[in-house]
């Protein structure tokens, strides 16, 4: 068993690898330029939705508490519609630094505990082809098997998900490479 403190460089480093192949991946126009489409007559809907003010959040529309879901009224909202899953932000110009700063320690923790199941199952001095195997596996699930029940459940594009899921695989190998790198000896 090797400590999760002995594997502080490969988490560290991981992160960092991963950081930035997740920069050139959202940054280029590769297979993510066509996730999201403008909504029609968005003009007609934020001239709507502005003078409401609504808070930024998650919200649901049609909304009704679950006690109240079959009743008539709420079924014959969902029949007109639309029926939406809706994020409002903030107004005002997207600030990067406080979500990046968030990703970094999310990427941080995917590497962690990738690092934790691999100190476990894994002894110094194991050959790289090994520790890849088990990093790439532990990290790929922290990267992108949540991602799935967005699809299931909030309907989010089977397709966006996929691509999540290749990104989350990218990084993944990354991580693993790194861990099989820089992996103790024995």
């Amino acid at each position: 068993m090797i400590s999760i403190a002995s594997l502080w460089l490969p988490i560290l480093v991981s992160a960092v690898f991963v950081f930035i192949a997740s920069s050139i991946i959202h940054m280029a126009p590769l297979w993510h330029r066509r996730d999201y489409r403008g909504l029609p007559h968005e003009d007609q809907v934020t001239a709507t939705l502005r003078p409401l003010a609504i808070p930024p959040g998650d919200y649901f529309l049609p909304w009704c508490e679950q006690k109240d879901m079959k009743s008539q009224a709420f079924q014959d909202r969902m029949r007109q519609g639309p029926v939406a899953m809706i994020t409002i932000l903030p107004n005002g110009p997207v600030v990067m630094g406080k979500p990046l700063a968030l990703w970094f320690v999310y990427l941080l923790l995917v590497a962690g505990f990738s690092a934790l199941i691999a100190g476990h199952l894994l002894p110094p001095g194991t050959i790289y082809p090994r520790v890849f195997k088990v990093v790439l596996t532990a990290a790929f699930m922290g990267y992108s098997l949540g991602l799935v029940q967005n699809s299931i459940w909030l309907r989010r594009s089977w397709v966006i998900t996929f691509k999540s899921c290749f990104d989350g695989l990218i990084y993944a190998a990354l991580t693993a490479g790194t861990f099989g790198w820089l992996w103790p000896h024995a």
